[in-house]
């Protein structure tokens, strides 16, 4: 069988020179390999993903084009002759290793509000600085039906539960929070919602469609647990009075229907609205941040099969195993209120403390990671933004650029 599939590959691709973009340490742009691979895509060229190969490298037909965006960016590649493309194929038949064909280039959008908050968020400043395309997507948006035009989409910092990222008890007397609340009432008022709450819920039963219907959904921080949040408490307020004008329903916990959530289960939320908290998903969690310590501010990716498991394969693909952590207002998730269903593929070794989480829901799947902003380790509000021209090697932000990537490689017919 081996055989019959190296015949197959050889077949096709052989007898023409190949770009190789390693994605070891040899690279000399990690993240920008990724905006030219997404380049190469757009030009219609067909992508190998060669996984677990010298840190999931990239491998193409040979163009001139192609080698000039290449030195224009930065990024280092290595003309192959057939007979090197014999032997690359030959190592990865024999190890842990597997070629995944990247077909066309997805179409992207980043659910970000249009009076962006002074606070950034990473998956924009990954597709910035590796020049993919994307679109800015929002409630409107949502709401009249425009995510079947596209492919992934991801969340951020958003709060599905309509409290304002429960920043209420630190800035409810700043400018950028009061307009925030008056925007997001006349959004909902627009749509005929009762509150912000309702008006949020109801997106986020909108994007959990998205992903029934064959979507791709990836999202960090808050927006991870807010998101499942939202949909467990479909009929439930779950919000206090200075956001709903109502207290929230005093059982609560006892109304949320795990059935509905996407990846976790079994949480109990903080209602109190001067606790910077959602739930107890997050962990550490926010309000009672455990101390730093030399194996906490670390979490380790897990190998899968490529063979077997390339979906995994393809989402964990770096040059180490071993990533720095960071923070966000939901840093990481607690593992017993994960979903049994769901593929855990980066924790942290101390503790239990999840990283980076990966499952399926209808047609789709939904990728989370927990943390704000890989290379800034506590990112505040009114930080300025992270240079990525200073962390071209980052293997946090090369999760994120996995993710962009992904979609490509799935060949699952969209719903229509």
């Amino acid at each position: 069988m081996k055989k019959i599939i190296l015949i197959i590959l050889l077949s096709t691709s052989l007898f023409a020179q190949k770009i190789l973009i390693p994605m070891d340490i040899s690279q000399t742009d990690h993240l920008k390999a990724y905006g030219i691979t997404y380049w190469v895509l757009k030009q219609g060229i067909r992508v190998e993903w060669l996984l677990n190969y010298r840190g999931g490298s990239f491998m193409m037909d040979k163009h001139d084009g192609i080698i000039s965006e290449m030195q224009l960016r930065g990024v280092s590649g290595e003309s192959i002759t057939s007979a090197q493309v014999l032997n690359i194929y030959s190592e990865i038949d024999e190890s842990n290793m597997d070629v995944i064909f990247l077909e066309k280039d997805s179409k992207i959008a980043i659910y970000s509000p249009p009076n962006k908050q002074p606070w950034d968020d990473a998956v924009t400043l990954a597709l910035s600085y590796a020049e993919i395309d994307y679109d800015i997507v929002w409630d409107d948006d949502v709401l009249t039906g425009k995510l079947s035009e596209y492919d992934w989409i991801h969340l951020h910092h958003e709060d599905f539960t309509g409290q304002y990222g429960k920043f209420y008890g630190n800035y409810r007397q700043q400018k950028w929070y009061i307009e925030q609340v008056s925007d997001f009432e006349a959004m909902a008022k627009k749509f005929g919602y009762n509150s912000v709450s309702e008006q949020k819920k109801a997106i986020a039963r909108k994007i959990k469609k998205f992903v029934e219907d064959g979507g791709f959904l990836f999202a960090m921080c808050s927006a991870t647990d807010a998101l499942d949040i939202a949909l467990a408490a479909e009929n439930v307020d779950i919000v206090s009075t200075p956001f709903d004008g109502t207290p929230p329903d005093k059982n609560v916990n006892n109304k949320l229907d795990y059935n509905k959530t996407l990846a976790f289960k079994d949480f109990r939320l903080y209602t109190n609205p001067f606790v910077y908290e959602l739930s107890d998903i997050d962990f550490p969690p926010s309000n009672k941040p455990i101390a730093p310590g030399a194996m906490r501010d670390y979490f380790t990716l897990f190998e899968f099969s490529a063979k077997y498991d390339p979906i995994p394969t393809m989402l964990t693909q770096n040059h180490v195993r071993t990533i720095k952590g960071f923070m966000g207002q939901t840093t990481g998730y607690l593992r017993d209120k994960i979903k049994s269903s769901v593929i855990i593929m980066g924790e942290v070794v101390e503790g239990d403390q999840v990283k980076y989480l990966h499952g399926n829901f209808g047609q789709g799947t939904f990728t989370f990671l927990g943390g704000h902003d890989p290379e800034d380790y506590k990112h505040y509000v009114g930080d300025p933004k992270t240079k990525l021209e200073l962390h071209k090697h980052s293997p946090g932000y090369r999760l994120i650029l996995n993710n962009v990537l992904f979609p490509s490689a799935k060949k699952k017919k969209r719903k229509t």
